[in-house]
């Protein structure tokens, strides 16, 4: 639980130059090897992981999983409330910040088993789901997306723990719910999609937490060197160096932003007709990168659109004048979103849509004891029905 004494320093401060003088007065972390070692040792023993914190992750997955169950924010919320606090995470930044790979280890494994118990509980409570009648699990479908406010709750949230837990004794209550909260509830919602056979939960869910953690780290990485801390020889300054841009390469790649660069410096790429390439990482970056919400859950793989190259028989044919679609937004007036049902007032509820949910607008129309039923097809293809009050026209349309 101790750092590597690995890092010469010079015996006085006085010794120092001028600037290095001013600098070492604003650090946290004293000039001298003997207080050095003291601030890094009692830093050391409060990252570490307890008993105390696995046996709250195991409590706070399993209610975690039951808020996905019954599809309760309030559950989810307690869940994040009973989690304990994620003072490994800071273990792991400040291990790599000063480059002790024991330590590193350490809390590495501690975080890894903690995420396992919320994994695990939560693909159990999954398990669980299936012997229930269908729901819309509409909290699964948000916490399996990226979205620009969780990024910036992710942020604050690493930089306000660090600081804490550097800074002062307390125990930093507040910017660890913020973080458990970015990293804990798609890790539970992957767990809860694996178990409950909602495969577009357990592939979503799992590439975010990845995302979040990614992002988390390097926040956390930059917050500590700006507050002093760094490896001190060339193996620390390495093993900083690669798990920094390790992190970074995560974020980057399953994040989607190498395609959303590409996409804005108009770099073409055309694919096969017909051909399928996978489309998770490019479903989770939806509600990031689009105007549009993110896509819907579903239980069927995504098909993503390709270019199709005009032949020269396409090019002299006739054109068929073909009705304009009819598009709509899902625009639920209590912010849950909307169920497509296979039949208007049926029980099977296909898919659930998020707000801002794009769908087209069959032309069937069915009345249904005074309830008017749309005909609809979602972006993923499913077609089914729903209220009419719970879209709002897109494209001008008769009768809207």
């Amino acid at each position: 639980m101790s750092f590597d004494q690995e890092y010469p320093l010079p015996e006085q401060p006085s010794q120092l130059p001028p600037a290095r003088r001013r600098r070492a007065r604003r650090s946290l972390i004293p000039a001298s090897n003997d207080a050095r070692a003291e601030v890094l040792e009692n830093l050391a023993r409060r990252a570490f992981p307890s008993f105390e914190f696995f046996l709250f992750s195991l409590l706070g997955g399993a209610v975690l999983g039951a808020g996905y169950i019954f599809d309760s924010q309030s559950i989810l919320l307690l869940g994040i409330l009973i989690a304990p606090l994620i003072t490994p995470w800071v273990g792991i930044v400040l291990a790599t910040v000063t480059g002790s790979g024991r330590f590193f280890l350490q809390t590495l494994a501690g975080f890894i088993i903690s995420a396992g118990l919320v994994f695990g509980s939560s693909l159990l409570a999954g398990t669980a789901a299936r012997v229930l009648p269908p729901q819309s699990f509409l909290q699964a479908i948000i916490h399996s997306h990226l979205w620009w406010a969780n990024i910036f709750v992710l942020v604050l949230g690493s930089i306000l723990l660090v600081i804490s837990f550097v800074r002062s004794e307390k125990r930093p209550i507040l910017p660890s719910v913020m973080l458990t909260y970015e990293l804990f509830l798609p890790l539970s919602a992957a767990g809860f999609g694996l178990g409950s056979g909602f495969s577009d939960f357990w592939p979503n869910g799992i590439l975010v937490f990845y995302v979040h953690l990614a992002l988390a780290t390097l926040v956390g990485l930059l917050t500590l060197v700006m507050l002093g801390f760094r490896p001190r020889r060339l193996p620390g300054c390495l093993m900083s160096l690669i798990i920094g841009l390790l992190a970074l390469a995560v974020f980057i790649w399953l994040s989607g932003l190498n395609s959303f660069f590409l996409n804005s410096l108009k770099i073409p790429s055309i694919t096969a007709s017909g051909s399928e390439t996978p489309a998770v990482i490019q479903t989770i970056m939806t509600s990031l990168t689009a105007a549009e919400s993110s896509p819907p859950a579903n239980l069927e793989s995504t098909r993503t659109p390709t270019l199709k190259i005009p032949t020269a028989q396409n090019l002299t044919s006739t054109p068929t004048p073909e009705a304009t679609p009819v598009y709509a937004r899902v625009n639920s007036a209590a912010g849950q979103g909307a169920n497509v049902r296979a039949t208007p007032g049926s029980d099977t509820i296909l898919v659930s849509l998020i707000n801002d949910s794009l769908v087209e607008i069959l032309p069937e129309v069915q009345i249904l004891n005074g309830i008017t039923w749309l005909h609809i097809r979602t972006a993923a293809g499913i077609e089914g029905w729903i209220l009419q009050t719970l879209v709002i026209t897109a494209t001008p349309a008769t009768g809207w």
